[in-house]
């Protein structure tokens, strides 16, 4: 690990300041995917901002009837939150499915919605990366791709968003607050927060250089039979294959959203127009410009099988 200058921050408009000031800072909350990233030098700040202290992890009801989670809640609490387990059902699954006990207790909100990928190659340092080097080529393309993204995928990138509680907030129309290095305060949906690879894979996100998120805010409960199913090559502490993270209305319409399949949750209004038809008709819809490779073909029969499972079971 390389050696590096903290600070403790005071209020989130000094933390987002500070780090537009100085060069290649980073944010640190729980560390627990950032600190692993710069024990193997994949991610090098040389200056950590510590956002701890900062009075962020409260969960709050909203004017509106939704809750506002704050960036420094650990999963762990916001999985058991009674509000939560009763209204956000989906949520509270997602993130149990998530990592093991340990790492919940200390993963953040905010920190679980910006975890990089898990790509082996972006792992490996002796490997092209885009994402971690720009323009130093793809080894994943080419190379065994079984973990890899089906759909929305770039000449430049093919990996995978590793987030559970991502493809649950995607499915419950979240809102991420920030603040920006100037003081403002901005909402961003959550559909608008993650990038497709293109050709800067390394830009994960829209957000701006010091931009600090401060909380997510869900919006009033929709109701419905609330399911996440994931599947896995083990039962606990392994990454996504194919998750699915459903709401399911009484009329047979609702909301699907997927992970492991794409760079970002992967929902489109469309395929869920057809979900009284079945999982098929929905799938070839979040599929309709699916380009998997020979190794992990297989996720585009599996998310369609694990899809009509979670919904025989929701409409049960």
């Amino acid at each position: 690990m390389r050696a590096f200058t903290y600070e403790r921050a005071h209020s989130p408009a000094e933390a987002a300041d500070v780090a537009a000031r100085t060069a290649n800072a980073k944010f640190i909350a729980g560390g627990t995917n950032l600190l692993d990233l710069m024990k193997l030098e994949i991610e090098t700040p040389s200056h950590l901002i510590d956002v701890n202290g900062l009075a962020l992890d409260r969960i709050e009801a909203t004017p509106e009837g939704g809750l506002r989670i704050g960036a420094l809640v650990r999963n762990t609490d916001l999985a058991a939150d009674a509000r939560v387990r009763r209204d956000y059902a989906v949520l509270s699954r997602a993130l149990l499915a998530g990592a093991s006990g340990q790492l919940r207790n200390k993963a953040t909100t905010s920190g679980n919605l910006l975890q990089r990928t898990r790509c082996p190659y972006f792992y490996d340092t002796n490997q092209p990366c885009n994402k971690r080097a720009p323009g130093s080529g793809c080894a994943a393309i080419g190379g065994f791709s079984r973990q890899h993204a089906v759909v929305g995928v770039s000449d430049a990138c093919i990996a995978t968003h590793p987030s559970d509680m991502a493809v649950a907030m995607r499915a419950l129309d979240a809102v991420i607050e920030t603040v920006r290095p100037d003081g403002t305060t901005r909402g961003i949906p959550i559909a608008e927060f993650y990038r497709l690879p293109g050709d800067t894979p390394q830009l994960e996100t829209v957000l701006q250089a010091g931009e600090l998120i401060t909380a997510v805010t869900l919006p009033k409960p929709v109701g419905g039979t609330q399911a996440y199913r994931k599947v896995r090559d083990r039962a606990s502490y392994a990454f996504a294959l194919v998750s699915v993270a459903a709401i399911v209305q009484r009329d047979g319409t609702g909301r699907v959203a997927l992970g492991g399949v794409a760079h970002k949750p992967w929902r489109l209004d469309a395929a869920e127009a057809e979900l009284p038809r079945g999982a098929k008709a929905v799938a070839r819809g979040l599929f309709v410009d699916a380009h998997p490779t020979e190794h992990n073909a297989f996720k585009l029969p599996l998310a369609e099988r694990t899809l009509a499972a979670v919904l025989r079971d929701a409409r049960a």
